[in-house]
């Protein structure tokens, strides 16, 4: 029995029995030059870009993928997503992955001054930033293999915010699990915001697949999904040129305080599940994106601290966290897949009451 500690500051690979790591650096096109780390456990097998904020690209869990098909050819390298163009919508150049943080000053829709200037592009920079210190270990008493890294979103004179990330496999159990810390490194007081975009397509998505989650709340973000608000937890086969559709959530927490979305795949036979502390991550919202295959079929599961509306418009509603100096907030998700029996008491564990719907933007949520 023993462990191993691998720094992930270049290409290198190491196994040790049913656990293994591999870091590979990529050639061509937008792709090139981004670092990417496989990490295995057993059946689940995860990769993770440190140099897009450790974001998530892809994830398979006994052979199912889990992520999506995006038009973007990514992994993109940062320097290839101008997140300072002035529509705000730089960010989507880079959209391709599996889980996508957003933040960590802003995190929604882009945000501009009553002079039309940008002041804060869609979904924050976490996710094109990169990240040091990247180490990985092998533990094969305990049958693990975590990854531990640090991003920093700083701008001197405005704000000095570190993310401190774990990631843990575990062989022989389907998913994975991740801590995400974020620091106030200033002297003075500030505010963040932070929302996990979380993206799936098939096979776990197509016409059938449903959504469970146990919403006490729920209201459209806007016109275009009002019109879905009859059909919110279900899904159709892509449609060429259907427009997205996106509904804002409040979740019932469990009696351990946490909140899981369940998406189970057409027939039933598998899903996957995310969770979280609703302490922490209040808000959620769920992305519908049923057009056609090549522009991107996929749905987001997004817990968030806030609605990912203008940060401007969030801030006046008090959706943003204060952190004190040197002070910090903890964020602990899970990813798994289901298979077989496990669906049905996956999906028996977090149904919850019939929720209240507000069938139009509801004030207050919607900045419409």
């Amino acid at each position: 029995m023993a462990a191993k500690t691998v720094r992930l500051d270049g290409e290198t690979a190491e196994t040790l029995g049913e656990l293994s790591v591999r870091a590979t650096r990529l050639r061509g096109g937008v792709r090139d030059g981004v670092l990417q780390v496989e990490l295995a456990a057993g059946t689940t097998r995860v990769v993770v870009l440190p140099d897009r904020g450790l974001g998530i690209w892809k994830m398979s869990v006994d052979g199912c993928e889990l992520g999506w098909q995006s038009p973007i050819r990514g992994p993109v390298h940062p320097r290839f997503v101008p997140l300072g163009e002035p529509s705000g919508l730089g960010w989507l150049d880079g959209f391709d992955e599996l889980v996508a943080r957003c933040g960590l000053v802003s995190n929604g829709a882009p945000d501009f001054t009553p002079e039309g200037r940008l002041r804060h592009g869609l979904h924050g920079r976490i996710a094109n930033l990169p990240a040091h210190g990247v180490v990985a270990m092998l533990d094969d008493t305990a049958r693990t293999v975590t990854l531990t890294g640090v991003v920093d979103e700083t701008r001197f004179l405005v704000h000095a915010l570190r993310m401190t990330t774990t990631f843990t496999l575990r062989a022989g159990r389907p998913g994975m699990t991740w801590t995400d810390r974020v620091e106030n490194r200033s002297e003075r007081p500030t505010t963040i915001q932070m929302l996990y975009h979380v993206n799936l397509g098939p096979p776990l998505l197509g016409a059938g697949a449903e959504v469970v989650v146990p919403a006490a709340e729920l209201a459209p973000r806007d016109a275009a999904a009002a019109a879905d608000v009859p059909t919110w937890n279900r899904y159709d086969a892509p449609q060429a040129g259907r427009d997205e559709q996106v509904h804002f959530m409040r979740l019932e927490p469990g009696a351990d305080g946490r909140v899981t979305a369940l998406l189970v795949a057409p027939g039933g036979g598998q899903a996957a599940s995310l969770s979280w502390r609703a302490a922490e991550l209040p808000c959620f919202t769920l992305w519908k994106n049923q057009g056609g295959v090549a522009d991107g079929y996929v749905t987001g599961l997004e817990p968030g601290t806030n609605y990912p509306n203008p940060r401007s418009f969030e801030e006046r509603q008090g959706r943003v966290v204060t952190l004190a100096p040197h002070a910090g907030i903890e964020f602990d998700l899970a990813i798994e897949h289901h298979a077989g029996a496990a669906v049905a008491e996956a999906r028996q564990r977090i149904a919850g009451a019939t929720p209240r719907i507000f069938p139009q933007p509801r004030p207050g949520w919607s900045d419409v």
